[in-house]
C-alpha cells in the first residue's frame, strides 16, 4: 500500500523534513573513546539515512564528562575538539537529505559508578534508583547553575558542527526528568518545591541555548507522557509540561514513558502491543500547536500511516525499528513491507549493551558493525559457483542469502515441507508471532534473491552431487540433550510438546529453566500445573531480565513453580527425583509428565560423509555450536561473509 501521510514533509520550527519518519535517540556506544563520532558510528548513521529516516537524533551525547557518563565509546560534546567529526558526520547524513539532532543528555541518578570512576552519582535529590542501587547526592545550587552551562554549552558544540537542532533528554527519568518528577525532586530551593521550581532547571536550558544558538535554531524536548510511578509525573502532569514547554519556544516536543523504576515501559519487550501508548502522544498533540514526535513500539509501517492518519502525532519515531532494518523507511516508502526485518521486541539490544559491549540485534548481523562488516564489503567473487546450503532454518537462510549476494549460486535443501526450522515451534508461545513475521521476511527476501529452494528434499551427498556444488553450508540445527539417567524413556521433549506429537497429561515438570523451557512451560500453565526445575541458580539464561520475569510472573500466576539450583536424577513412575545442587539432597517432585528443555547438541549427522565427498565445507549455526537465533544469524552471516575468502 502507500503511505502517503508517513511520506509527506513536515516542518521543526523552520527546518522542513523530508517525511514524517524520525530515527529516535538510542545508545549505541560506537563513538570513539574520546567522545569524537568516529567511522563507526558515521556509517551506522549514514546506513539509516539512507534507509529513509527523515531525521535522525543522535545517541544519548554527554554534556559532563565528570558525572554524565551513560554508555562506553558514547557521543559527547563536552568539549571543541570534537566539532571536526561531528560536521563530516552531519554532512554524511545531509547527503541523504536527512536532518540530524544533538541529544543532550545527563542520567543523573541512573549512573553506574563504575561508568563515572567510582564518583557517587548525581541526582536532583538524593533519591535512589531502585535498579542501580546506588545512593545519589543532590546537586548543591551553585552545581546545578553550573550544569545548566554544560547543557548550553552542549548545544553550541553542536551548532558549531552544522547540526540541524538539538533535542533535550528530560524523559526516562535521567537527570532533567529528575528534576520534572515529584518522585525524585524533594529540592527547596529554586529548583524545587512549586510547579515552576521544577521547571526551572529545563527552562533555564532551553532559554540559555536560545540565547547562544539563536531563537531559530530548534529544540526538541523529549519528554514521559507518564513515569508510571505513583508519585511521577502522570498523563495531567505532562499535558502541563508540555504547554509550559511551548511557551518557552521548544520548538518540538518527543513523547515517551517510563524510567527505570517502572520496568518495562521505557523500553518494551515482546509481551507489549504495538501502538500501546499511542494515547500518551495524543495526549500532548491535542493540549500544544508544535509538532509532536511519538515513539509507540512501531514495528509495521501500516500501523505508523494509521497514527498519523488518526491524527496521534506529527512525527512517528521508530527506534529499534532501524537497529532491526536500517532500510525500514525505504523498504515502506517502496511498499515492501515484508522484507523489513522488524524488531521482535527480544530486548538483545540492551543486554548487549548492558554487557558494555557495541550495539548488536537478533536479526541484524551487521547492526554495530556496519563499518567492517556491511554488504558494501561483501567480496562478489562467486561468479556462480554453486553452494550447497543444507537446513531452512533462519541460519540457512541467511548464509544463502549472503552468499547469493556476493555471486554464488546456493542451492538451499530443506528435508521438510517448510522453511523456518525449529523458530516454526518457538513461533507458538504467547507474543512471539514477530518470529513467525521474521521467517516470512527470510522467505520473501531468497525470493526475491532468486535463491533455488528444494522442500520436501533430504540433502545427501548424491542428492547435491547432481546439482554440481563445490562447497557445502551445513544449518542442521540442533537436537534436544537427553540425560543418560533412570527413566529416561518416560520424558518428552518440549519440541514434542509444542508441536503436540505428545499428549501431556497432570502435574508437569519441565527440566531447563532456559527460553524453551520458560516458554513451554508458560503454554502449558493454562491447563497444568507446571513446575520449572533449574539447576543454576538463575532461569533464564542470557534472556533479558524483564523478559525473565514477565515468563517467571506468568508461570506462577497459572499456579506453577520454579525451582532453582535443582538437577534431574531420575525419573520415576509418578515423581522426578532432584538434587538439591548446594547440600546434594535429593526430593522427590510430584510428576504425571516430564518435559526436557535442557537444550540442544549440534546435529552433525553425515558431516563426515560430507566433509569424504567435497572440499569445502562449512558449519553454521546450531550445527556449528548451539546458541540463540542471534548466534545461529550472526554466525551465517560471518562465514559466508569470509567464504573463499579466508
Amino acid at each position: 500500500m502507500a503511505y502517503t501521510k508517513l511520506f509527506e514533509p513536515g516542518r521543526i520550527g523552520n527546518l522542513e523534513i523530508k517525511n514524517r519518519i524520525v530515527m529516535t535517540a538510542m545508545g549505541c556506544s560506537l563513538a570513539e573513546i574520546n567522545g569524537e563520532a568516529g567511522a563507526r558510528i558515521t556509517k551506522y548513521y549514514a546506513d539509516r539515512a539512507r534507509g529513509g529516516a527523515g531525521l535522525i537524533i543522535t545517541e544519548i551525547t554527554r554534556v559532563d564528562d565528570e558525572t554524565g557518563v551513560g554508555t562506553p565509546n558514547q557521543l559527547s560534546v563536552t568539549n571543541t575538539h570534537v566539532i571536526a567529526q561531528l560536521h563530516h558526520l552531519v554532512e554524511t547524513v545531509h547527503a541523504y537529505d536527512t536532518k540530524l539532532f544533538v541529544q543532550l543528555h545527563h542520567p543523573g541518578n541512573q549512573t553506574p559508578s563504575r561508568l563515572i570512576g567510582g564518583k557517587q552519582p548525581v541526582s536532583a535529590s538524593d533519591v535512589t534508583c531502585n535498579v542501580i542501587g546506588e545512593q545519589p547526592r543532590a546537586l548543591s545550587t551553585e552545581e546545578v547553575e553550573a550544569m545548566v552551562k554544560k547543557f548550553i554549552t552542549g548545544a553550541v558544540i553542536a551548532q558549531k558542527a552544522g547540526v540541524d537542532g538539538v533535542e533535550i533528554h528530560a524523559a526516562h527519568g535521567y537527570l532533567v526528568s529528575q528534576f520534572l518528577s515529584p518522585h525524585t525532586n524533594k529540592r527547596t530551593d529554586k529548583y524545587g518545591g512549586s510547579f515552576e521550581g521544577r521547571m526551572r532547571f529545563l527552562t533555564e536550558i532551553v532559554k540559555g541555548i536560545q540565547y547562544m544558538c539563536g531563537p531559530k535554531f530548534p529544540i526538541s524536548v523529549r519528554m514521559n507522557g507518564s513515569d508510571y510511578l505513583a508519585d511521577g509525573i502522570d498523563e495531567e502532569d505532562a499535558i502541563k509540561q508540555a504547554k509550559y514547554m511551548e511557551a518557552l519556544g521548544v520548538q518540538a516536543i518527543n513523547v515517551s514513558c517510563g524510567t527505570y523504576d517502572s520496568g518495562s515501559t521505557i523500553i518494551e519487550p515482546s509481551f507489549f502491543a504495538e501502538a500501546w501508548k499511542k494515547h500518551l502522544g495524543a495526549n500532548i498533540r491535542k493540549a500544544v500547536n508544535i509538532p509532536v514526535i511519538a515513539v509507540d513500539n512501531i514495528k509495521h509501517p501500516s500501523v505508523a500511516e494509521g497514527l498519523l492518519e488518526e491524527g496521534q502525532c506529527d512525527f512517528i519515531g521508530i527506534a529499534r525499528g532501524f537497529l532491526a532494518d536500517a532500510n525500514w523507511g525505504v523498504k515502506a516508502q517502496k511498499g515492501e513491507d515484508r522484507l523489513i526485518r522488524k524488531c521482535l521486541g527480544c530486548m538483545e539490544c540492551f543486554r548487549i549493551l548492558n554487557d558494555g559491549l557495541p550495539l548488536g540485534c537478533t536479526l541484524n548481523p551487521v547492526l554495530g558493525r556496519e563499518f567492517e562488516w556491511g554488504e558494501e564489503k561483501l567480496v562478489k567473487n562467486g561468479n556462480g559457483k554453486v553452494v550447497a546450503v543444507i537446513g531452512g532454518g533462519p541460519s540457512g537462510m541467511q548464509a544463502a542469502l549472503v552468499l547469493s549476494k556476493r555471486g554464488f549460486k546456493p542451492v538451499l535443501f530443506e528435508a521438510k515441507g517448510e522453511l523456518g526450522g525449529t523458530v516454526n515451534l518457538a513461533k507458538l508461545p504467547p507474543n512471539k508471532k514477530m518470529l513467525g513475521e521474521f521467517i516470512d521476511t527470510q522467505i520473501a527476501e531468497l525470493e526475491k534473491e532468486g535463491v533455488e529452494v528444494k522442500l520436501n528434499t533430504v540433502a545427501t551427498v548424491e542428492e547435491i552431487q547432481k546439482i554440481h556444488a563445490e562447497a557445502v553450508f551445513v544449518a542442521t540445527g540442533g537436537v534436544p540433550i537427553v540425560p543418560s539417567i533412570e527413566g529416561i524413556e518416560k520424558a518428552v521433549t518440549a519440541e514434542d510438546v509444542l508441536s503436540k506429537k505428545v499428549e501431556v497429561q497432570g502435574n508437569v515438570i519441565v527440566i531447563g529453566g532456559g527460553v524453551t523451557g520458560l516458554e513451554t512451560a508458560e503454554v502449558l500453565g493454562s491447563e497444568h500445573k507446571v513446575t520449572v526445575v533449574e539447576m543454576q541458580d538463575k532461569i533464564g539464561g542470557n534472556l533479558y531480565p524483564s523478559v525473565v520475569m514477565h515468563l517467571a510472573q506468568e508461570i506462577i500466576k497459572n499456579g506453577g513453580a520454579i525451582a532453582k539450583g535443582k538437577a534431574l536424577v531420575a525419573i520415576k513412575e509418578d515423581s522426578v527425583s532432584v538434587k538439591d545442587m548446594k547440600t546434594g539432597e535429593c526430593t522427590d517432585i510430584p510428576a504425571d509428565t516430564v518435559v526436557l528443555a535442557m537444550g540442544v547438541r549440534s546435529n552433525r549427522t553425515d558431516v563426515d560423509a560430507l566433509k569424504a565427498a567435497f572440499e569445502k565445507v562449512v558449519l553454521v549455526g546450531d550445527a556449528s555450536k548451539p546458541g540463540q537465533i542471534y548466534d545461529a544469524l550472526h554466525c551465517a552471516y560471518n562465514k559466508a561473509f569470509v567464504f573463499e575468502n579466508l
